[in-house]
């Protein structure tokens, strides 16, 4: 199966103001956005969880967290050194960029709440224990974090599963993060 990577040229009519936006939003058109153009709502429903997501009650540390837990379970090629690139450019602690990526335990209790709880919801699919919910509500987290952890799982359920079938070629911004 070979997908294509569109560009605003070659794009589904529909797809082609999306482009636009990722151009203006990334400074260029990821490999992941350009085969989802192939699928203007599937495009639009993407963009629209990633600007979502990144307006939850979460600092760029914890959305780190949940978007590197959920790209590490699904063993997303691409999604992988994207978002440790973007965690770079969020000026993130390289600590807790290089923990996620290697299954290392984070620096802070909080932190590793957060990755144990998204995990857990990532694995039984959106089930958690007694247990698992009082630890996360006794780190501090409340309960419209898990509903945000929820975004952010549907967010990147659409691109790593997408990389998966596309196998995405990872952007060359990304490559030194492969």
């Amino acid at each position: 199966m070979k997908f294509e990577l569109y560009d605003q040229d070659n794009a589904p009519e529909a797809s082609q103001p999306l482009l636009a936006n990722s151009q203006k939003g990334f400074g260029m058109i990821p490999n992941l956005h350009a085969v989802m153009a192939d699928s203007a709502p599937l495009l639009e429903a993407y963009q629209t969880l990633h600007t979502l997501f990144q307006q939850t009650s979460f600092n760029v540390e914890e959305l780190t967290v949940v978007w590197q837990t959920i790209n590490v379970e699904h063993n997303c090629h691409y999604c992988i050194p994207a978002h440790t690139g973007i965690a770079h450019m969020m000026k993130v602690d390289n600590a807790i960029i290089e923990s996620l990526r290697n299954g290392t335990k984070l620096a802070t209790e909080k932190l590793q709440t957060l990755h144990l709880t998204t995990l857990a919801l990532v694995r039984n699919r959106g089930q958690l224990s007694q247990g698992e919910a009082s630890a996360f509500f006794e780190a501090g987290y409340e309960q419209r974090n898990l509903l945000e952890i929820v975004l952010g799982i549907s967010q990147k359920v659409m691109s790593n599963y997408v990389n998966h079938l596309a196998q995405t070629p990872v952007d060359q911004a990304f490559e030194k993060f492969v």
